[in-house]
């Protein structure tokens, strides 16, 4: 593998295309990289469920920053906006991600994560190809995916960079796919890319059908929280806003070909997670009709539930200097303040769902 980064000296600054830049994840990066003045920004987006612009209100009238609405699988479309755009770097979050609907419906999951990825990473290719010696060395090619590809760990041990995939849902597999793609399109056609694979995040903008803004905002409103099986479910939680300056430190200091893992150090059970929101939000807003957490409601778990993820992070906190800063009770602390403080942009997707 080559040991090859971004060169420094004299780069202007970059161009970076974000696909799936409306989600949870990708917003999140957008604004940072917006934000911080570190990028300009393309966002291409389909604008599923799980997409809402509103997330990107704060700099959608920044002039580093742009959004299409397109599908990656729309190659002719894609391949203009990239030509167009010249991006010194392509990032791609686009994905189908809720375990949940992969089990209830997983052919989105084969189009969007596999298929979408393919045709990207010919559109890269391509357009890589037909760059001048300099822009090729600075170019790149990073996919973001999820630490799910690994399957399940027992009580012990931790998921390395080297650890055999076995995905164990339809969306864990299609990300898997999706990886091995990326990996064989660096290593037959020589493209540089990078793949980083990610504990479960949390933190503002996430969509309410995910675990900590559905307890937030059932508690709330004084529903049931369902936590599934007996909620001994143990996964290590990454504050969203740590995750994406762990990208940008890979995207910009990372080794082309290299895989790393981005974990929190943060291993909670489901039911763990549930009970921490449940009273920090009864500190924040307290309540008369009783605690919180006396809403929890066990439900049927779902099918092939992993018991527990864990990842170690040694590579890029020894390589690239790179660790999370928000403890879990910190994060926790800021998201559910987040959630309380905005209704505005949770109430509409709720109310519609």
């Amino acid at each position: 593998m080559s040991s090859e980064t971004i060169p420094k000296t004299g780069i202007l600054k970059p161009r970076v295309l974000i696909t799936g830049g409306a989600g949870f994840i990708g917003s999140t990066l957008t604004r940072y990289l917006v934000s911080h003045e570190l990028a300009e920004v393309l966002n291409i987006d389909k604008l599923t469920y799980a997409g809402n612009l509103t997330s990107l209100r704060e700099v959608a009238e920044e002039t580093s920053y742009q959004f299409q609405k397109l599908d990656i699988l729309d190659t002719p479309a894609v391949s203009k906006v990239i030509t167009d755009f010249r991006p010194t770097a392509i990032m791609h979050l686009a994905a189908e991600s809720h375990v949940d609907r992969s089990i209830e419906s997983p052919s989105g999951f084969i189009q969007t994560n596999i298929l979408g990825t393919y045709h990207l990473l010919q559109i890269a290719m391509k357009y890589w190809g037909g760059l001048d010696t300099r822009a090729k060395r600075i170019f790149r090619f990073h996919h973001i995916s999820t630490d799910e590809v690994y399957g399940s760990l027992g009580d012990s041990g931790l998921f390395t960079e080297k650890t055999a995939y076995d995905p164990h849902s339809p969306y864990a597999a299609s990300k898997a796919s999706s990886d091995h793609l990326v990996r064989s399109w660096h290593h037959t056609y020589g493209l540089p890319t990078l793949i980083t694979n990610c504990t479960n995040n949390y933190g503002p903008y996430q969509f309410p059908e995910k675990l900590i803004p559905l307890v937030i905002l059932n508690a709330l409103e004084r529903k049931p929280l369902p936590i599934y099986g007996t909620g001994k479910n143990v996964r290590d939680w990454l504050y969203v806003d740590d995750h994406v300056k762990a990208l940008w430190r890979v995207l910009t200091d990372g080794q082309v070909g290299e895989t790393y893992n981005i974990g929190g150090n943060m291993e909670r059970s489901n039911l763990e997670v549930a009970t921490t929101a449940c009273d920090i939000l009864d500190t924040l807003r307290p309540t008369f009709q009783g605690k919180s957490r006396d809403l929890i409601t066990f439900v049927s778990d779902r099918p092939g539930h992993d018991l527990r993820y864990a990842t170690d992070s040694t590579r890029i906190k020894q390589d690239l200097n790179w660790e999370p800063e928000e403890s879990f009770d910190s994060g926790m602390h800021k998201t559910v303040k987040w959630y309380l403080d905005n209704d505005w942009w949770w109430a509409p997707i709720r109310s519609a769902t």
